[in-house]
Order: structure tokens, then C-alpha cells, then sequence
């Protein structure tokens, strides 16, 4: 450990004890063959309700969705997530509805997944919702932050393309602003900013609904490879890289202009790639070094040297991956600030960071009012200009309220009515008839609107097999 970072915690902070532990083996979720596709994501996702983890999968693409207390040995025959005909490179579950996931994968599509109140008992090979539109394989999949179904997908074609799932629609595409290979895209809190790396050794600033950058800073680390960038609660950017020497480097930079660094910090030599979680809650940065076996985290604050080393958590097994979990899937009776879910090669293991307190009561200090499931804005209303912050919740009540909230959310969900384009063009003649005739239309409307699903989806799943079929065909000839 480097003797700056010693002497740096002798800061006063809440957090200088946060104490990380694994769980019992009991607790874990084992005998899981994780991916070993060679990419940069974190190859888990959690939310309050299900653990989702990317697995090895012959002939395409799959990932395991399981409710996060079937915990124990996961059967062979578990049903998994497996529409994608090549390997998944990513997923990530919607803020605003814990039922949805989305993917990207090596098959150039992106796909929308509605999983089942009470989890998986087959195999869900049917998406809600096919986003197509890259030429190359979609490496990072993020949804909007505050506007409900608005997804980002940056593929290995260097565009980002924003999509209304809603309707099915690319709505923004962003093509000629990265020359090379994207390694992460950022929303910024109220997500009317992103911030990208980039393997030219950009990092950049985008307002994507004005199509322009705004700015960016070259070589904001010099070494070649890959690098992450954040937004933080402020609007600063928090970004991980390489030096010359390929050190690892973390660095704070002003979004306004990125000329210097607010600072630069070398950890070690080590060459696994840094992914950084960020909680706005407690301005903690948590970095998982993929291949390490221990997590880092630093407290950022707006004293000198801004980036406060708090501690390191380590255990004897390397990470394959990472999940983190939303902090309304905390336990705050237990002082719970964070929970990670670490990939090894067969087992996922949560690892759970508390401050250690004496008192029962509910700890404000270290639970400020955090972002809930209910979104701000509506997808068309975010293209259209609006912006919102996150709509904030108390976590006094603990998972109670999440819980209520939750079944709101699924209720209203639009992903239930795809394609909604026809019931966006039928709704201003529902509006003008007759009570109950509109309600006969409606009746009428959903009933065509899913059998209109169910033929799309067995004409998708035909495709497929014919597509199958002409693989094994060519094999056969040859």
C-alpha cells in the first residue's frame, strides 16, 4: 500500500470503517458456469428482486435471471434467458421496472426481456421487444436514468444509438463522433449528458439530443488500454485508465473543462481493467479490478486531495464480474451502504459493505433520500427536450415501500402494449368516443395488439430456425 494513502486516512469520515464481508458459502449461488467471452462489461447486473448473471452458452447467446433467495447449487436444467444467437456481452435491469432487462450481444441486436413476476420456470426464448440497428456486435447495453423506456446501446460499429422501446424506434444515432471502439458510456444524474471512453484515448462529453459533443479531453490517460468514465452527482467525471508505464490510474475532472485534472491518483501495476460503481448517496467510488481479488473505494469530497482512499476489501479469489446493487435493495437495519455480487468461474458470492453502528434506529446520515423506481419523465417527453432528476424516496420504511412502489411501476409499464406506435395512432379517436364504445376499442385494441405479438414472435423464432437450419446445412455441404 502506498504511504499517501495511509497517511489520508487519518481524515475524519463516516465511512473510514465500512466493513466489507462475504457471505456464507450457504448464501452463495454455486455451480454457475460463468462467460468467458473476453469483454470488458461486468457480466452481472442485480436489482431488488433477481440476480442476473451471463453464462457460457453453446450455440448462441444466455444469462441466468434468478431471484436473489434461490441462493445454493443452481441445476444444470435451471431455465435461462436465451434468444440471442450469439454470446451475450452485457445486460442491465431497468430502474424503473425490476421485471425488465435489456442485452446486448455478439448477434449485432439488442433485446428487451420481461421476466416473470416470481422468476423463470422455462426458458424465455421470446424478448418483449428486438432493437436492430448495429452492424457489429452491442458490447455495452444502459438504460436512461430518469425517462422511462429510453435505452442507450453502444456496439463494436463505434456508434450509440438511443432507442424509444416503447415504440421499437432508433431515435438518436450517434455515428461519426468515436473513430474507434467505445469502452463506456455514462448518463449523467438526470441523464441529459453522457460521458464516453473511448479506445482513442478520448474521453468526451455528448448532449445526445443535440447531437454534439461538448466537450473533450485527449489522452486523459496515456496508456493503451482500456480506460472507464463516470459521471458523478455533481457533474464531475471520475474515469480509471492506464499511465504510460500501465499503472493503473484513477483521475476527477471538472465536465466544463477538462484541460487538467482536479487529480490523479497511481494505484499499482496490476493489468485487470477498473470498473468503477459509483453511489450518489455517499459520493463513494468502489473499484473492482477485473481478475483482482479485492475491491477499492474512496470517498470523493471537495477538499484537496478530493479523491479520499477509505479502505480495500480482499479475498483470496479472483472477480470474473461484478453486480451492484441499487441501494433500495439494501438492508438498512443492518447499516448495509453497499452490496456487490462477484463472479467467480462457477459460483456468484455476495459481499456485503456495513458501517458498523450500536444503535437500532434508522441511520439518516447514511441514508439521504436515494433515486426510486418511479421514472421522472416519459420517453417522448425526454426526446422532446424535458429533463428531470430522479424522483427520491426515503428508505426510513426500509423494502416495504420499494415493494408497493414496484407494483406501480409494473402496472403502468408500456413494454405490456408493444408495438406502441398503433395504439399511439388509435389513441386520439379512443379520446373522442363515446365512454363506452372506447372502452369496446380498448377491449378490441389489446386483443389485436397481442395477437399481433404472438405472430411477430413465432415469425422471429421461424427466422431462427430457418437461419439454424441454413447453418447446418452449409456445415453438411462442406
Amino acid at each position: 500500500m502506498f504511504p499517501d494513502m495511509l497517511r489520508r486516512v487519518v481524515r475524519q469520515s463516516k465511512f473510514r470503517h465500512v466493513f466489507g464481508q462475504a457471505v456464507r458459502n450457504d448464501q452463495c449461488y454455486d455451480d454457475i458456469r460463468v462467460s468467458r467471452v473476453t469483454w470488458d462489461s461486468s457480466f452481472c447486473a442485480v436489482n431488488p428482486k433477481f440476480v442476473a448473471i451471463i453464462i457460457e452458452a453453446s450455440g448462441g447467446g444466455a444469462f441466468l435471471v434468478l431471484p436473489l433467495q434461490k441462493t445454493g447449487r443452481i441445476d444444470k436444467a435451471y431455465p435461462t434467458v436465451c434468444g440471442h444467437t450469439g454470446p451475450v456481452l452485457d445486460i442491465d435491469w431497468c430502474p424503473h421496472n425490476d421485471l425488465v432487462i435489456a442485452s446486448g450481444s455478439e448477434d449485432c441486436t439488442v433485446m428487451v426481456w420481461q421476466i416473470p413476476e416470481n422468476g423463470l420456470e422455462t426458458a424465455l426464448s421470446e424478448p418483449v421487444v428486438v432493437l436492430e440497428g448495429h452492424s457489429k456486435r452491442v458490447g455495452i447495453v444502459s438504460w436512461h436514468p430518469t425517462a422511462r423506456n429510453v435505452l442507450l446501446s453502444a456496439g463494436c460499429d463505434n456508434q450509440i444509438i438511443i432507442w424509444n422501446v416503447g415504440t421499437g424506434e432508433a431515435m438518436i444515432n450517434l455515428e461519426d463522433m468515436h473513430p474507434d471502439v467505445i469502452f463506456s458510456v455514462s448518463w449523467s444524474r438526470n441523464g441529459n449528458l453522457l460521458c464516453t471512453a473511448c479506445k482513442d484515448k478520448k474521453v468526451r462529453v455528448i448532449d445526445p439530443r443535440k447531437r454534439k459533443i461538448v466537450t473533450e479531453k485527449d489522452k486523459a490517460h496515456e496508456g493503451a488500454r482500456p480506460m472507464r468514465a463516470i459521471f458523478l452527482a455533481d457533474g464531475n467525471i471520475f474515469t480509471t485508465g492506464f499511465s504510460r508505464m500501465s499503472e493503473r490510474q484513477l483521475a476527477l475532472w471538472k465536465s466544463d473543462n477538462m484541460d487538467e485534472p482536479i487529480c490523479v491518483q497511481e494505484m499499482d501495476t496490476s493489468n485487470g481493467v477498473l470498473l468503477p460503481f459509483y453511489d450518489p448517496d455517499t459520493s463513494i467510488v468502489y473499484l473492482c479490478g477485473k481478475g483482482d481479488s479485492s475491491i477499492r473505494y474512496f470517498e470523493i469530497t471537495d477538499e484537496a486531495p478530493f479523491v479520499h482512499y477509505l479502505n480495500t476489501f480482499s479475498t483470496k479469489e479472483p472477480q470474473r464480474g461484478m453486480g451492484y446493487m441499487p441501494k433500495r435493495g439494501l438492508d438498512v437495519n443492518k447499516c448495509e451502504i453497499a452490496r456487490f455480487y462477484k463472479l467467480h468461474e462457477r459460483k456468484c458470492e455476495p459481499v456485503i459493505m456495513t458501517v458498523p453502528r450500536k444503535s437500532d434506529l434508522f441511520q439518516d446520515d447514511l441514508y439521504p433520500d436515494t433515486a426510486g423506481p418511479d421514472p421522472a419523465l416519459e420517453a417522448e417527453e425526454w426526446f422532446a427536450g424535458r429533463n428531470g432528476g430522479p424522483i427520491l424516496i426515503s428508505l426510513k420504511d426500509g423494502y416495504v415501500s420499494t415493494k408497493n412502489r414496484d407494483l406501480k411501476v409494473v402496472k403502468k409499464n408500456v413494454l405490456e402494449t408493444k408495438p406502441a406506435t398503433k395504439a399511439e395512432n388509435v389513441s386520439p379517436v379512443q379520446k373522442r368516443a363515446p365512454p363506452q364504445s372506447s372502452v369496446k376499442m380498448e377491449d378490441k385494441l389489446d386483443e389485436v395488439l397481442r395477437e399481433f405479438k404472438s405472430l411477430r414472435d413465432r415469425v422471429i423464432l421461424q427466422d431462427r430456425r430457418i437461419a439454424r437450419l441454413e447453418e447446418q446445412v452449409a456445415k453438411v455441404a462442406l
